[in-house]
């Protein structure tokens, strides 16, 4: 059977808290920069709250134009505001883990980073023969990376912290 375990990531001109935001909002439902490869339904509660399910709808030829639908549901983990969101794949298309990671950068930026961690389950283990999923995950994260570096505004460059002033004694 196949098994999946693919890290992409981006390094965002944004800040860490606005990366935060923007992911946990579109797990949330905002379809704002995951469309039109994916959207997200919550079940139970927000998408950073642990135990809060998630439905996650693949749209293969994109939202409102037809193809395969690949459905699952994804239940928080773990949450570490600002840095880390994990999710478990408990039903559905897949059953496995999905990880995003934020760490900030010397620029304000933010490098983001999904590791996918899963198998497919039912009728997607048979599908997962024939087409490159691999490829097709990877592809349609790093479209929504991308989406999302053009949504957000980069985040102020840091101050590099001033010496006195000349003539200046302490």
């Amino acid at each position: 059977m196949k098994k999946y375990d693919l890290v992409d990531e981006a390094l965002l001109a944004a800040g860490p808290d606005a990366v935060w935001e923007a992911l946990t909002g579109e797990l949330a439902g905002g379809a704002r920069w995951w469309v039109p490869d994916n959207t997200f339904e919550p079940v139970n509660g927000a998408p950073d709250q642990v135990g809060a399910l998630t439905r996650v709808t693949v749209h293969t030829k994109g939202v409102d134009k037809g193809g395969k639908k690949i459905r699952f549901t994804a239940r928080t983990a773990a949450v570490e505001p600002g840095r880390r969101l994990a999710l478990a794949y408990v039903e559905g298309a897949f059953r496995g883990t999905a990880e995003f990671t934020l760490a900030p950068l010397d620029d304000g930026g933010t490098r983001l980073a999904m590791r996918f961690r899963a198998q497919p389950h039912g009728a997607l283990a048979v599908l997962a023969n024939l087409v490159d999923m691999d490829a097709n995950h990877t592809r349609a994260t790093r479209a929504a990376f991308a989406r999302l570096g053009r949504l957000l505004p980069a985040a102020p460059a840091p101050t590099a912290s001033a010496g006195p002033a000349p003539g200046v004694s302490l």
